[in-house]
């Protein structure tokens, strides 16, 4: 599938699970009760250990879309893609990874802050972008920045909650990315308490918990 599907899926659904974990079995309860919760876009991070054992697993599942974080080198990009990731997150803009992303017509959002780091990405080719640590600027940042590049996906990350989530969405985000009591960093997380922060995630970015995506912000 090509990368402009895959954002139009990530578009839809308008929510990333954002796993962090300490190790892959805390990742994969963590996973199972927010995809209980409704869930259906997963970003497994790098610093998850065996992070791309659980991308390939994840990856049978035909009812959830799975991508790769904090890929911070070609050889994590390289791995993430063999394992089958459909889109790629970066905390930063990294040049190789995004053209080795590009070429092989695979999602890449590399994180931005600036001005400056947006033109960059542009002139590389890239469809949609990473707004990180967006606690750091907030909603109103967001919107100021699309202000000179209104056609942009931009999907902030980094503090983003339940509580805020809408404000990030109405401020132009195209999806939020999403950790904290979504994907607690708990050897023993509580699923009960994931399953439903992820019904009221769904809730705030205006979905109802039965994987309905009509319509997109």
């Amino acid at each position: 599938m090509s990368a402009r599907a895959t954002l139009d899926e990530i578009a839809a659904a308008r929510l990333i699970m954002v796993v962090r974990a300490p190790s892959a079995d805390a990742a994969r309860a963590s996973i199972a009760a927010a995809r209980s919760g409704g869930v259906r876009v997963v970003e497994v991070t790098f610093t998850v250990p065996d992070a791309a054992s659980v991308i390939r697993e994840l990856v049978a599942d035909a009812g959830v879309l799975v991508g790769a974080g904090t890929v911070l080198t070609l050889e994590q990009a390289e791995t993430a893609i063999d394992a089958g990731a459909r889109f790629l997150v970066s905390p930063g803009l990294d040049e190789s990874i995004v053209r080795f992303a590009v070429e092989r017509d695979v999602l890449v959002l590399p994180g931005i802050l600036t001005a400056s780091e947006v033109m960059r990405a542009r002139a590389l080719g890239v469809l949609a972008l990473k707004l990180f640590p967006a606690d750091s600027v907030g909603p109103a940042y967001l919107r100021a920045l699309r202000g000179p590049f209104p056609e942009l996906a931009i999907m902030p990350s980094g503090g983003v909650s339940a509580a805020n989530a809408a404000d990030w969405l109405a401020a132009g985000a195209i999806a939020v990315g999403m950790a904290g009591s979504l994907s607690p960093a708990s050897a023993n997380p509580d699923t009960a308490a994931i399953a439903a922060e992820a019904r009221r995630a769904l809730a705030a970015v205006g979905l109802p918990d039965d994987h309905s995506s009509e319509g997109q912000q």
